[in-house]
């Protein structure tokens, strides 16, 4: 017991410390959320049947299991290795993990959402219904937190190798891609309803209890107990860095500079578990976020995989040179030099194949429209093998060293907050590289071919200049933030970080929700209007009279293209000194 109070204090110290500046309004925006769902759970229990209560708990918990495997690890303030040398045993040690997982803002989120349990023993039981609920509560809470520990670990264990590297990308790029076409399967629901499986799940079994089932409850305990023993052998086997081969390396032979460029990208591309994670992620998530529309049985999105790829592995190599560490110093040895062409045409050797079979495989299937996705696709490229080190360079997040990585290779930087807002700035230009094409194939046909070369090369060849500028002109004050962990102060991230509280709330929801009317609201919106889809879930542009539905998708467009605008506005105002 001493050992859980002790590790709960510490998290509530770090956590006092670390809710500031740019994190500190992420959390806000996390808290409001997450607040706005657990009121929704709360009134549905209050109104709506049992079965969709059971269905909403279910979402819960494969948010908690999927949320931290997709980000990569979870909640790490306290991680497991910095107490391997106390000497503490396994089952002390995930116990008082434990302890301090409920300590957070997630966690008391869930707890208000749960209380919809006691809510649900009334209706059904009257005052008495509360007695039950009450540990139905406590231990519906222990399985959500420790279904989430269970999932890191057995994660972490996966990707001490390329077959779980890859296989974790798989799931997760899935994962996301069901989550951000959730009105697909909100569609199913409403022509066959809930399905009766979700009271057999582990979420439903706190609901049962409150009806009067005990052994529900037992059940609930005994589940807990199993977790928790699972989660203590896993933080038994989880210390130590990932493995290595041992196998004799090849040597690099190359005729030119730029050519050893190449071929040492080519060879992190394979060998880094990070890297793997990530192109496995991207594909994983296009296929999956174009495919799941079949499920209604519609295929006009399916045509999209190929530029979704694009979009969706610029943003997670969005921190290119912050994911290799200090190894900037190998550039720098050597004056006059950067690697930044290199790099450009080692990213498109990866990416470029891949994205070519995706988009010519999708379209021939579903039969899409030819001009639009061999229009976008050059100008995508081109236009991402031009920001990704663009932006890796101008706002670069420290990253951890790859041979410093913990047992999770996933975890690239302790910076989550600002590796996640490079990524949602570099999706959002990304899409904006690729607007003219798309707009010339869609006005006039096969020449948005010709438009998407022309603009993909232009973007590769200047975007890139830029970034070979501003390596040579600021390489040494960038080596010294990979060294230190702090950013200069051009840093997009460390000017955000310099703004009052207010311009930055008003960056942040732009950068967070900006995507909300661009993309669904909006692109997804269109897509359905041409294909006269009418009255589909939540997208507002079908609800609409014919006249209005143009108007509606192309003020969301707007709003949203605003909402971009005016969080890069507030980081623009930001001053380089103060940062």
């Amino acid at each position: 017991m001493a050992v859980a109070l002790t590790l709960a204090r510490m998290k509530i110290a770090v956590l006092r410390h670390s809710h500031k500046g740019a994190w500190g309004s992420m959390t806000s925006t996390g808290v409001f959320l997450g607040l706005l769902f657990s009121g929704g759970t709360l009134y549905l229990a209050a109104t709506a049947d049992a079965e969709l209560l059971a269905g909403v708990y279910a979402v819960w918990m494969m948010g908690w299991i999927l949320g931290p495997v997709v980000m990569g690890g979870g909640d790490e303030t306290l991680k497991p290795e910095h107490f391997a040398l106390l000497g503490l045993k396994s089952h002390r040690l995930a116990t008082g993990l434990l302890v301090a997982a409920f300590v957070g803002l997630a966690p008391l989120i869930s707890l208000t959402a749960l209380l919809g349990l006691a809510v649900a023993g009334v209706r059904h039981a009257g005052p008495a219904g509360v007695l039950p609920a009450v540990p139905a509560i406590v231990l519906q809470l222990a399985l959500f937190v420790l279904l989430s520990k269970v999932a890191v670990g057995v994660l972490g264990l996966a990707l001490r190798s390329r077959l779980g590297a890859v296989g974790a990308g798989v799931v997760n790029g899935a994962v996301l891609a069901g989550g951000s076409q959730i009105w697909v399967f909100l569609a199913l629901f409403d022509q066959s309803g809930v399905p009766e499986a979700v009271w057999y799940l582990p979420s439903g079994w706190g609901l049962l209890a409150v009806r009067g089932d005990l052994a529900a409850l037992a059940g609930l305990a005994v589940l807990d107990l199993l977790l928790l023993a699972a989660w203590a052998a896993l933080l038994a086997r989880s210390a130590g860095a990932p493995r290595t081969s041992g196998r004799p390396r090849r040597p690099i032979r190359a005729a030119s500079a730029n050519g050893a460029v190449v071929a040492k990208e080519l060879r992190t591309w394979s060998r880094d578990l990070a890297r793997n994670h990530q192109l496995v992620f991207a594909l994983s998530f296009a296929v999956c976020f174009g495919a799941s529309p079949l499920l209604i049985g519609w295929d006009g999105m399916l045509p999209s995989a190929g530029p979704i790829f694009v979009v969706m592995a610029a943003g997670l190599t969005s921190n290119l040179y912050g994911t290799d560490g200090t190894a900037l110093w190998l550039t720098m040895l050597t004056p006059g030099a950067t690697d930044v062409r290199g790099r450009q045409r080692a990213w498109l050797a990866v990416i470029a194949p891949v994205a070519g079979v995706v988009t010519v495989g999708s379209t021939a299937v579903a039969g899409g429209q030819w001009p639009l996705v061999l229009a976008l696709l050059p100008a995508l490229l081109g236009g991402a093998a031009g920001l990704v080190p663009l932006l890796s360079v101008y706002g670069l997040v420290p990253g951890t060293d790859p041979h410093k990585r913990s047992g999770n290779p996933l975890r690239v930087s302790d910076d989550n907050g600002g590796l996640t807002g490079l990524a949602y700035l570099m999706l959002a230009l990304v899409v904006v590289t690729g607007v003219p094409a798309g707009l010339a194939a869609l006005r006039y046909g096969w020449a948005g071919v010709a438009v998407g070369l022309a603009t993909g090369a232009l973007c590769y060849w200047g975007l890139g200049l830029m970034a070979e500028r501003r390596l040579r002109g600021q390489g040494p004050e960038l080596l010294h933030a990979m060294r230190t962990g702090r950013r200069t102060g051009k840093a997009a991230a460390s000017r955000l970080a310099a703004l009052p509280k207010p311009q930055q709330a008003i960056a942040w929801v732009g950068f967070g929700f900006g995507s909300i009317p661009l993309f669904p609201q909006g692109i997804v919106a269109s897509i359905f209007i041409v294909n006269d889809i009418e009255r589909h879930s939540w997208f507002l542009a079908t609800y609409m009279s014919p006249s209005l539905r143009w108007p509606v998708v192309i003020a969301m467009v707007l709003l949203g293209l605003t909402m971009y605008g005016m969080a890069l506005y507030q980081v623009s105002r930001a001053s380089p000194r103060r940062a």
